[in-house]
């Protein structure tokens, strides 16, 4: 299976901004606000599905999980925003996420 990471999704990102870049606020650290609380509204979202339709249905209905992934989507997609928003890079974010993991992995 092919590998899809966050190098590519800030790309994909990247040519949404130009494309829309008349329409949509630029991602600059002054709308890093805004775009965390769009991405918390997506995952409120996510949390509806859940709340809703319930973890069956997630898990055996086509329809249901298609909604869910494509919610769970919009969050990543924010979520890229959001780095970009504070110049955060993959790079950058995998170092930390790996010193997190090693951390949590040696907590107790």
């Amino acid at each position: 299976m092919e590998t899809f990471g966050f190098e590519e999704m800030q790309k994909i990102q990247h040519e949404l901004q130009e494309k829309y870049k008349d329409k949509w606020p630029q991602l600059f650290p002054r709308q890093g606000r805004s775009t965390l609380l769009w991405m918390m509204s997506e995952a409120g979202e996510i949390a509806d599905i859940i709340k809703k339709k319930g973890d069956e249905s997630i898990m055996m209905d086509p329809a249901v999980r298609q909604h869910f992934v494509e919610e769970m989507c919009d969050v990543m997609m924010y979520f890229n925003d959001l780095m970009i928003c504070y110049g955060v890079g993959p790079e950058e974010l995998a170092q930390a996420y790996r010193s997190k993991h090693e951390k949590n992995m040696n907590r107790w």
